[in-house]
Parts: C-alpha cells; structure tokens; sequence
C-alpha cells in the first residue's frame, strides 16, 4: 500500500485500515475514510447526504438503507475525485466491520466513469471473496533471483549463500519479510549458519519477527503502541490526551519511531498492519483492558457515545448489569445509524455482560433477531444455539423454535421452513396466542412458496389445518387474522366461501395503518389473496404501497420481490419495456442484498417476448435453481412460462405438458393461469378430455364479479365449443378483457377467435381480428404470438410485414431504463439514486444512448422513444 500512495503522486490518496477490534463496530472503517472528505465535499441530494451524516453518527435520524448510504459514499468520491483523481487504500480489508464492508464493495462494483480507484488488501486469499465480482490480483513472491538481489543488498556483513537460501524459501519471497528476517539474525546466524527461520504462516512469521521486536522496546513505549493499536481513528490528540491518564510521555515515542515502527504527526501511523496485531498479541488481557479504558475515558461521550461504550464494554472483566444496559441502548442507536447488523453487535455484547440468566436470554434472542433481518443467517443460529441452552421458560425455548424456522425460510425458501414455523406455531399457541398467529402466517407464507417441495406436514393444507384449530387472538382479529381465515376456508370450502374473509383482509391492509414489519410479515400472502379474487386493481395497489414502503424503509429485499411482482404486472398489462427496466433494478438489488429466489417477472415477460432460444435458457436455469432451493413456487412459474412460450410459438404438445405440470398444485398461485394454457394446448393437441378436465378445475375457482376471471373462462369455454356457442364465447371474453388493463389477454383473445373463424371459413371476420390481434402482440413486442398472428392473416389472403426492429432495440436493458427515466424528466441525480450509480456513470450511459439513437441531446428522446 506504501508503494500505491508512492506512485499516485499525481492523486489525491486516502488511506485506512481495518482493525480486528472494530469488527463489529458499524461503519467504524467508513468513518475513517468519509469524514476527512467531507469538509471539501460539495452538497448531495438531500437523501444521500443525510443517509451519510447519519451512518457516520455527525446527525440524528431513522435507519438509512445501507445500499443508500453507498450511493451517497459512491458520489462523495466521484465528487472529490472530479477536481483530482482519487485513490482509495483499504488495508487489512479482512477486518473491516461489515457495514463498511458491504458499503465499499458496494462502491468498488459501481465504479465506472468516475476517477476513482479503490484498491482492498487482504492477508489470505480465503478473504478475497468479502469483495466478490471485483477484480483481484494475486501478489506472489520475489523470484529466487530477485529476492537474492535483495537479501544481498539489505545484509551489510557476511550472508552465507545456504542461510539465505533457506530465508528465501521459508519466506515465500515476501519483500517485507526479507527485510525483517536479517535484522531479528545476529552476525554469525547470517555467515555461518547456525540457525534456522521458523515454520509458520507469512502473516504468523511477520508477526512473530516484530513481537521480538517490541519486546524489546521500553515499558512506556509499548504503552503508548498498545493505546495506538487500541484506537483505530488514527487521531492523534486522543492518543495523547489517553497516554496522559496512563501516565506515558511524549518520550515514549522516540523508541518505536526510531525502530520505524510507529510514526505520530497529525495522524498515528503504524508501519504495517502487522504491528498493528502484533502489539495486541504481545499484550496482556489487562493490558488490553486498561488500554481499552483510557480510550473510553477521553472519548467524548456526547460525540461519539456509542464508541465510548464499545471500549468500556472491551474493558469490563464480568457481568456489569448498568454496562449492559447502556449496550442495548446502544444498540438502538446503532440500528437508527447503521442497520441490523451494527445493533446485532451491541446487543450480542449486552447479552455476554448481563447477570440476569432470563434478561440475557432475551438479548440473545434479540441479538439473533437482528442477526437474521441483517442476513447473516450463520451467526443467528450460532446464537440460537445458545440462547437454547439459556432459556429459562418454554416462551423462551419457543422463541427459539420459531427463529429457526425464519432462518430456514430466509436462507433457503426451501422445504424445512413451513415445517419447522409450523412446530413454532404449535408450541406458541398456549403461550402468546398473537404470536402464535402470526407465526402460523409466517408458515404460510413458506408453505406457499414451497409448494410440492416442502417437507411432509409442511404443505399449506397442513398448516391452515393448524391454525383453524388455534384458539381466537383476545383482543380481536387483524388484518392478518382475516387473511390465514380467507387462505384456510379456500382450501377446505372453495375460493367462493374464502372471498369475504379475503376480500376484508386486504381491504383492511390498504386502508389501515401498518407498520413496515406488518407489510413486509403480510405482503406475500395479501397478493396471492387479491389474485384469489381475481382482483388485479387491488394486486396493483398491494404491490406499489408494498414497494413505497420498502423504498421509505430502507428494506432492499423486500423491494425487490415487490418490483418482482411488478414485472408480472407490468407484462400482463402488455408493458414490456416497464417490465425489462424494473428488470434492471431488481437485478440491481438482488445482487446488492445476495437475493436468489426466482423472479417471476422474469419468466412470465421472456414467455410473452417470445425469443425462443433465450426464453428457454432462462427458464431452464430458474427452474433447475428453484428445485434445489426447494422453491416450488419458482419451479411452477418456470412450468408456466414454458406453456405460454410455446403456446405463442405454437408448439403445442410441448406447451401441453408443461402447462400440465404447472397445474399439479391447486393452491399457489399460478395454477389458475396455468389452466387457461392446458385448455389452449390440449385444445390444440387433439387432448379435448384434458382440456375439459382444466376447463372444470378454472370453472370452480372463478368468481362472479371480475371481468378478468370472467373472460378466462370465456375464452377457455370458446375452445371447446361449437357453433354459435363459440361464437358467444369468444365475443364476451373480448368484452371483458377490453375492460381491464390485460392486453396481453386481449390480444390473445381476439387472436384465438380470428382462428376460430377463418377454421369457419368466414375469412373477412378473421382478417379484422387477426389484424387486432397482430397490432396489438407488435405494439408490445410479444414477438412470437404476433408471429402467430401473422402466419394467420396471410392463410386469409392478408399480407403483412415482419416488423422492423426499433432503434431503441440496440440499446442494452439498463441504457433503454436510464433513457426512459431521462426522457421523463428525470435528473441524472435522480437516475442515479433509482439505480444505486453515480451521477457522473448516468452521464456516461446517456453519451452512449445518445450516440446509438442518433441525437445529441435529452430532447430527442421523446422522438426517438415515444411513451406508449
């Protein structure tokens, strides 16, 4: 790192380092780098500016999404980098806290127009996965050559040529190492000899050559080394206000300065992060307390609170109840500040220093909560495992049960979730009734994304079977109460008795006042509630409040099954430019949060793009991926995806037998889709007892009242008639999917019929609904079924041409967003935040959408992309 700043003389160079003792301290790595750059920074977008003020604890205010705060960060440095460019040195990056760590790979994957460079160094290359998808470099060695050059060099007197042979081999060829090793070898060990270099780790041996060292150093001198190691920040009034209460003088310092191991000016500087570790190791457990309580003790507790309680938490010696407690209310700062994760640590903290057996339990299981909310499932259940042997009642051994079961739903989606909340929910019911319920909530939820892959007793049959049988909550029913009574009643009674129950749940979740945690804990289930009712108006209003509220949350995951479900909107309204831009922000997000599970907006727009060959790879992929995930309902949309792909190519048999496997379950939510695209197919296929049989099946789950369910089961009915019977059919389900936003449906239905009547010979019929058919397929870009549409229209005599491909078709799906944003008015700022870039890489996506559409400026956009 020393040579990087050396060669950046034409830079601007900022350095830290991580530190093993601020693991877990939130943004603590971040502080170092950000706040030196903020007084020359020019104001943020108020959200990005405030997001960063608040991470780095200088303001007051509600969590920020963590990927926010990297934006803001991203800008921070493009803007310092815009009058000099800008490198960044990350030492020790294995032992950055992980709010930092997240922020700046977040950072290091975006960078791209910006003068910025962001260079990490770890010790093991174990830890380069920390900062997956950036580039890494290896540093090997010295050739045996070049390091004897050095070695001869660095050794005045007489070097034997086995001992430095031995040094180089034992050293791997590390430079430092070969600079170290002779200074800690007397005279007569480098001529003659007669010692050998221990066997160790390269970072193990460095370390061991300079606990040698300090060793040998003065008392004070290794005082004041230790008070440096033990505050990361560098900042050099501190460490001398703290060597003050130790009683260590300014003297102190000559020793390690002249062994050129530490360098104090206006900033503390260590000669390498190894003697860094290094004086820690050579310092005893009350030297390290004592170290860690000067600290604390000139560390302004106004400023700086929760930094002060970490130091005098590392200080205590046992249980102290008053520290404890100070802990947990830290840890609400730290979430207010930093996240989950920075109160996770806080409170894991608390929960080691409390002397309350049943009050140590409860932080346990708090610190696991927060554990799991932040992803970082391993840790969660290492601590479940300990509160379990901590319980001291059976609410608390409950508890644990159901952490588990929402780690095995969060981590995997997968079969052993609705089985383990469903024994959750079990034990809760004589213990905390609400609790219980919403557990059972939770369990259904999994079960549904489960499927036919869950765990047997884990189907959504046995769950709802449960949480009939579950006492009533004594303080009336919610919202959610409604929902598990709606989904419950229509697997056992049918969807028709299960709509008031359902109708009341979700009209009670749009207009009530919910919590975040009651939308994010509720929305799954009010979607798949509203689609039961066949309520794509109320589908559409859950899934937008649901996105708002975890855009205003900070709540990256939840937004992106939310812009997931969008997709699926956005395609069945025939929108598929909308759903290949939310496309670009799901992916955004999914990456940013480690999110796999399959995106059904994915699947259901390559289906109705049409491209064959990219259609199928993808589906295949997702549904390979979705059944090791254990994530049927992934798998059944893979399923459908393929019926309608191959319906619109009109491969017929094959689109039969995946529509066939689609239908398999009866309650999750594609099934009902699923059946109008087995009519079609085994219409199609000369399978008419198939095609009856779904007929049937869609007949009994189709409720009075929705124009939507209603022409479903039109058209369906159309394909299996006759005569005028057919005619009526096909004629009332354009009616009614004319009345809803389903262009999709719409196109198909006037496809189906045009047909039908040119099989009846009534060729000028045909032609007109062909002819709708076709431009309505071309206008959305559902290329194989306007194909269809085609061939259909020039067996009636019509010609018609293939249709050009836009000049917005050149552009790549996130350059066809940004311009969609710009061409609506949005700022490049504002692009920017949408999509987690720099303004300055908006900038440069728009050059080159510029130059592929022929025009220089903002204002061709609306020429070169009209709003459709």
């Amino acid at each position: 790192m020393h040579y990087c700043a050396d060669q950046a003389s034409d830079c601007q160079v900022a350095q830290i380092a991580g530190v093993e003792s601020e693991l877990e301290l939130p943004f603590a790595a971040l502080h170092q780098l950000c706040t030196p750059l903020l007084k020359e920074l020019p104001p943020l977008p108020e959200p990005q500016e405030r997001a960063l003020r608040v991470a780095l604890g200088l303001a007051d205010g509600s969590i920020p999404g963590r990927f926010l705060v990297g934006l803001a960060v991203l800008s921070s440095l493009a803007e310092v980098a815009a009058k000099r460019p800008l490198v960044c040195l990350v030492d020790d990056a294995q032992w950055l806290d992980e709010a930092s760590s997240q922020v700046l790979g977040f950072v290091g994957r975006r960078l791209l127009a910006e003068s910025v460079l962001l260079v990490f160094a770890v010790r093991e290359e174990s830890d380069v996965q920390l900062f997956e998808g950036l580039p890494t470099l290896a540093l090997e060695g010295l050739s045996d050559d070049d390091a004897r050059d050095l070695l001869t060099a660095t050794v005045s007197g007489q070097l034997d040529a086995q001992v430095r042979d031995r040094i180089i081999a034992e050293t791997g060829g590390n430079p430092l190492s070969l600079l170290e090793l002779p200074r800690a070898m007397s005279a007569a060990e480098l001529a003659g000899g007669f010692a050998v270099p221990p066997t160790a780790t390269l970072s193990g041996h460095l370390q061991d050559l300079y606990v040698r060292r300090l060793l040998a150093l003065p008392e004070p001198t290794r005082q004041l080394m230790l008070l440096a190691a033990t505050d990361p920040t560098g900042d050099a009034t501190l460490l001398w206000r703290a060597a003050q209460t130790l009683g260590v003088t300014r003297e102190a310092a000559e020793a390690a300065e002249t062994e050129k191991l530490l360098d104090i000016s206006s900033r503390v500087k260590f000669r390498h992060p190894v003697v860094r570790s290094a004086v820690q190791a050579v310092a005893s457990p009350a030297e390290r307390r004592a170290a860690h309580l000067a600290i604390a003790s000139v560390t302004d507790a106004q400023q700086d609170p929760d930094r002060r309680i970490w130091h005098l938490a590392a200080a205590a010696t046992g249980p102290d109840k008053d520290l404890a407690a100070e802990l947990e209310r830290s840890a609400g700062r730290a979430q207010d500040r930093a996240g989950l994760a920075a109160a996770a640590a806080f409170l894991q903290r608390s929960a080691a220093l409390t002397p309350s057996p049943r009050l140590r339990a409860d932080r346990i299981l708090a610190a696991a909560h927060a554990h799991l909310h932040a992803g970082a499932f391993g840790t969660a259940l290492s601590l479940l495992a300990e509160a379990e042997a901590a319980a001291v009642d059976e609410l608390q051994g409950a508890q644990v049960d159901l952490l588990r079961g929402q780690v095995d739903r969060a981590a995997s989606a997968g079969r052993e979730a609705p089985v383990r909340l469903l024994q959750a929910a079990r034990k809760l019911e004589s213990l905390d009734i609400r609790l219980a319920l919403n557990t059972y909530l939770d369990a259904a939820a999994a079960a549904a994304v489960a499927g036919g892959l869950a765990r047997l007793g884990g189907r959504l049959i046995d769950v709802v079977t449960a949480a009939q049988a579950a006492p009533p909550p004594p303080a009336g029913l919610q919202s959610g109460d409604y929902l598990l009574e709606g989904l419950a009643v229509s697997i056992t009674a049918g969807p028709a008795a299960a709509a008031p129950a359902l109708r009341r749940a979700v009209d009670g979740i749009l207009r009530g006042q919910l919590s975040p945690d009651q939308w994010f804990h509720w929305g799954i289930l009010a979607s798949m509630a509203a689609l039961s009712l066949w309520d794509y108006e109320t589908w559409t209003k859950l899934s937008a409040r649901q996105a708002e509220v975890a855009r205003s949350s900070g709540a990256l995951a939840p937004l992106a099954t939310a812009l997931n479900l969008q997709r699926v909107m956005a395609t069945l309204s025939g929108d598929l430019e909308l759903a290949t831009s939310l496309g670009v922000e799901e992916d955004a997000l999914k990456k940013a949060t480690g999110t796999s599970r399959t995106s059904y907006g994915a699947l259901v727009l390559a289906a109705y793009r049409g491209r064959a060959d990219q259609a199928t790879r993808l589906i295949a992929k997702a549904a390979d991926e979705a059944l090791a995930r254990g994530e049927g309902l992934g798998q059944q949309s893979a399923y459908l995806a393929t019926a309608i792909l191959n319906n619109g190519l009109g491969r017929y048999t094959a689109a039969l037998t995946a529509a066939l496997r689609s239908v398999q379950e009866d309650y999750v939510v594609f099934t009902r889709w699923g059946l109008a695209e087995v009519v079609e197919s085994a219409a199609r296929s000369g399978r008419p007892e198939l095609a009856d049989d779904a007929l049937q099946r869609l007949t009994d789950v189709t409720l009075k009242g929705s124009d939507w369910a209603a022409a479903i089961a039109a058209r369906s009915r159309a394909l299996l008639s006759k005569g005028t019977v057919a005619d009526s059919c096909y004629l009332e389900a354009v009616e009614r999917f004319a009345r809803t936003p389903l262009r999709p449906e719409l196109a198909r239905a006037h496809l189906l019929y045009g047909e039908w009547l040119r099989r009846e010979d009534r060729r000028l019929d045909a032609r007109e609904q062909l002819r709708t058919a076709h431009d309505l397929f071309t206008e959305m870009g559902a290329e194989a079924f306007a194909e269809r549409a085609r061939r259909e229209l020039l067996a009636v005599g019509d010609s018609v041409r293939r249709r050009k491909p836009d000049a917005q078709n050149g552009l790549t799906a996130q350059e066809l967003h940004i311009a969609r944003l710009a061409r609506d008015g949005r700022t490049n700022g504002e692009i920017g935040e949408e999509l987690y870039l720099s303004a300055r890489t908006v900038e440069w996506h728009l050059r080159k959408v510029f130059a592929k559409l022929h025009i220089t400026s903002r204002r061709g956009l609306q020429d070169a992309l009209p709003t459709r």
